[in-house]
Formats: structure tokens, sequence, C-alpha cells
């Protein structure tokens, strides 16, 4: 408690002659640090601010954060970190989740209670690793051992339509799912290779120098592409790809809230970038398991760097 320190610290100050103008010197002391005891442990009233999700998106700083996200792949090209990614609406304040639990402190994350059995944080095959800004694939031109082509509707081709086998098998049951209830989805972009992102992160260096292409576009061995285990959805009509309004479209709505039922997580949640280093991306799934997916949704923990207890990573060190 606050006030077991004023009180020690009082009691400390407090020997001496037992005379009046001692024990009035006393009780104004105590009263003093009373005061200070409260006003140290007084919570902070001030506001904190927060943007919504419909205003309308502004220059990307580097979200793909501020660095932020992956700025977005137009043309359908992979870019972007963990995807092609556009430039939604910024913010400069933190989210209060972001500063009211930030993932560095967390002496016990809460994956340290998970359900089912613990993975690796830093081997690219397992489904827990985590891929950001401040931790990069090892080595860096990892290449998946089981790279498959699930059974889904593609809207992309050559190796952008592969995934890990695991993923490939979790991502079936989820877009059979969808199609049920109505929602077409479509696999957009998955697996990019080293020798890929190096020519995507290229050409944004290219055209707007490596300030800018950090904000728009994951580094060699920095995009969980790479990985196996994410991959972008698009809409069956193909509207909105890759924009921050494909928020709204129907696999979009659907995906943020059944993917955990299938192991998916969103991996850039709105207004998180101060933490994942990525503006929103509603099209960006990441596959971590189905009982870690469930956990994440149940506690309503956003961002894989707060689950796992790790510290944010908003630019490259």
């Amino acid at each position: 408690m606050c006030y077991d320190d004023a009180d020690r610290a009082v009691g400390r100050q407090s020997a001496g002659p037992d005379s009046p103008s001692r024990r009035a010197f006393s009780r104004l002391l105590l009263a003093g640090t009373g005061l200070a005891a409260l006003s140290a442990c007084a919570p902070d009233q001030s506001p904190t601010p927060s943007g919504t999700p419909g205003s309308s998106p502004g220059p990307v700083p580097g979200t793909g954060g501020a660095t932020p996200t992956a700025v977005a792949a137009p043309s359908g090209s992979p870019a972007s970190n963990a995807s092609a990614t556009p430039t939604p609406a910024t913010s400069s304040a933190v989210p209060p989740s972001a500063a009211a639990h930030p993932p560095s402190a967390a002496a016990h994350p809460p994956s340290a209670a998970a359900p089912g059995p613990q993975h690796s944080l830093t081997d690219p095959t397992s489904p827990w690793v985590i891929v950001n800004k401040h931790r990069p694939l090892s080595p860096a031109n990892f290449v998946p051992p089981d790279l498959v082509r699930p059974a889904v509707r593609l809207a992309t081709s050559g190796e952008a339509g592969l995934l890990n086998s695991t993923t490939a098998a979790a991502a079936e049951k989820m877009f059979a799912a969808a199609a049920a209830e109505g929602v077409i989805m479509t696999l957009a972009s998955g697996y990019r290779s080293f020798a890929t992102q190096t020519a995507t992160y290229g050409s944004y260096v290219s055209s707007r120098g490596r300030a800018e292409a950090d904000t728009a576009s994951a580094r060699p061995g920095y995009s969980e592409h790479q990985t196996g285990w994410a991959f972008d959805i698009g809409d069956g009509s193909g509207a909105d790809a890759f924009t921050p309004q494909f928020k709204d479209r129907p696999a979009a709505i659907w995906a943020k809230a059944n993917a955990h039922r299938f192991g998916f997580v969103v991996r850039y949640p709105w207004m998180l970038h101060p933490i994942t280093g990525y503006y929103y991306e509603p099209w960006h799934l990441r596959f971590i398991g189905t009982q870690a997916a469930a956990d994440m949704s149940a506690r309503g923990i956003g961002t894989l760097e707060e689950y796992f207890g790790l510290e944010p990573a908003p630019a490259y060190r």
C-alpha cells in the first residue's frame, strides 16, 4: 500500500524529546506526508484520445507503422509486411490498450496460461513465431519445407497461392465455413519468398526512398508472408482489395468475427500500430492455432506482442 512507506518514513523522523513543539511539528509533518502520499497514489484522470475506424485514411507514418504497416500494394502484387498495405487513418495518440498494458511490462504474459501445447517464438516452423520490425526471421532466407496450394478460391497465382500445410488445411475449413454462410472469401496473397520481398521492398526504396519504404513494405526477412503462416484475403467481388475500406466487405467482417474458430487472428488490428508496427490490415490473417486464437479472442487481446509479453515494435532498430 502507498500509505505504509509514508507511515514508516514519519516514524523514522519522529524520534526525539516528547515536547509540545516536537509533537506539533510531528503532526504537521504527518499531515504533509499523508497528503503527498495520497497525491502520489491518485490515478491519472486525464482522458486518452482514440481514433474511430470510420475516419478517413491519412498518410502512413509507419505501420506498417509509426511505423506502420505495410502500405498498400495497390496493384495486387504482394507488398507490405504482411501484405500490401494501404494507408489507414493515422493517429499520434497511443491507443489506450497499448498505453495501459505495454507488452514489455508483462512479467507473466497471458500466453503463459494459454491452453494447449506451448511453441517457440523464434523458430519459423512454429505457429507462434513472432516476426516484426524487431524480430527478423532466422535464417533470413527461410523457406517453409511444406508449401502447398490450398483448395480455396484464388485471386493470385504462382508462389503467392501457396501456404504451409497446416495453414492451408485451416484455411480450407475457414473458407468453406464462410461459403456455407454465403460469404465468398479469396486467397489474395499467401507465401512470399525472400527474393520476392527483396524485389518488392527495393521497388519502394527506388520510388519513395528508404524512410518512406519502411512505412509501406517490410524489409526482406521481416515479412510474415515468408513463414507460410500468414495470408491476405479478398472479397469474392474483388472490391476494396488492400484498402482501408475492405474492413466493410463481407469477407473482412466475417473473418474478424469468426477467424479465431479456425486458428487465425487479424494480425494488425485497428489503432494498435504503435505495438505491431503496421496500420490496420483487415485482410491480413495469421495462423497461431485454434486454442491460442480462441484464448486471445476470449481475453480481448489484440496483438501477438501483448499476448506473448513482447515489447512493441513500431519501427526498425
